[in-house]
């Protein structure tokens, strides 16, 4: 037995291990249940009283030694291993995050402006059909936003087509909800224009609607005006022209002092000092009864605006193509707090 620590003993000190794979044939070899150091353990019961101590002695010292020299060596190998791939410890390199499209920045920073004043957000379906889009929205039959040089139809189908506003989606709430009704609608639309730097045929939109009892054109003025100086800073006035819409009435166009020459007149806003960038009005009574909300009862607002227009004010872009020709040279000039 003595002669047998011995040489294990010399073996230990011979021993060089060069991967982790030696590593673990040495661990296996020595250290495990079945290994070198077990089967001396169990021999060790046999050995004679007179001969216990000083076997017992050396063998504690071989299986400390071996312990340790696993240890050393498996510690060595590791941070050899990290050294390899550089040192973990160090920070990393600062790879720049991408960033999100501006359009969803604007689109987000609305809901935020929106979100203060009690507006929800709800979204609808794409594809919708002619009572959703047109009829429920007091829309003649004879009008030209029916007709194919406008809206983008399915299969030919009359009823079926490509949402031409998100307008859609305030018939389906209106359809479902009753008074107060307080939310916003963003969403992608389609209509069949041709593409140029101040049109595409797909654009998105945001639009508002708020239904109460005793809601009036008061209210809606001084929604906008809110929004309009969050949008664009304190200073901003709004200007409101009478128009026409088939689900509003009265209905007004609104303007914002221009963001370029901060009112003062430039080619930008025809030197008018104001820029369009939204409609809106009452809603139609037609249009309330239309979706079982009792119009003498309940009155409302609603608007809506074009996230590109924003966008191109909001940024001073020229060119309504960048925002869909996905330019990482465009993209990159924005950084993204929404």
């Amino acid at each position: 037995m003595l002669e047998l620590l011995a040489k294990h003993q010399l073996d230990l000190e011979k021993t060089l291990i060069r991967n982790i794979d030696e590593l673990e044939l040495f661990r296996i070899q020595y250290l495990s249940k079945k290994g070198i150091i077990a089967q001396l353990f169990e021999t060790f019961k046999s050995v004679s009283i007179q001969d216990k101590k000083q076997t017992g002695l050396l063998l504690n010292q071989l299986k400390v030694k071996a312990n340790d020299l696993y240890q050393t060596y498996k510690t060595n190998l590791i941070q050899s291993s990290c050294q390899s791939f550089g040192d973990l410890s160090l920070p990393s390199e600062n790879i720049p995050l991408g960033s999100r499209h501006p359009v969803s920045q604007i689109r987000n920073e609305i809901i935020s402006i929106f979100s203060k004043i009690g507006f929800t957000v709800t979204e609808g379906p794409e594809i919708e059909d002619d009572w959703h889009v047109f009829s429920g929205l007091n829309f003649p039959t004879e009008h030209p936003a029916r007709d194919m040089q406008d809206t983008f139809f399915i299969e030919k189908d009359p009823d079926i087509l490509l949402r031409t506003h998100t307008s859609s989606v305030q018939v389906r709430t209106m359809e479902i909800s009753q008074p107060p009704i307080r939310k916003i609608f963003p969403g992608r639309v389609f209509r069949n224009e041709a593409i140029s730097a101040r049109a595409h045929c797909i654009f998105h939109q945001i639009e508002g609607l708020y239904i109460d009892q005793k809601v009036s054109f008061a209210d809606l003025k001084q929604t906008l005006m809110f929004f309009a100086c969050e949008m664009f800073g304190a200073k901003t006035q709004i200007r409101l022209r009478p128009s026409f819409f088939p689900f509003t009435e009265p209905s007004a166009e609104m303007d914002v002092s221009c963001t370029i020459c901060n009112g003062a007149g430039c080619n930008v806003c025809k030197y008018t000092g104001f820029l369009e960038i939204l409609g809106c009005g009452m809603v139609d009574p037609f249009v309330l009864d239309a979706s079982s909300i009792d119009s003498s009862k309940y009155t409302g607002f609603a608007f809506g605006m074009g996230l590109e227009r924003i966008a191109m004010l909001k940024y001073q872009v020229n060119d309504l193509r960048l925002y869909f020709e996905n330019d990482i040279r465009f993209l990159n000039q924005f950084t993204s707090s929404y």
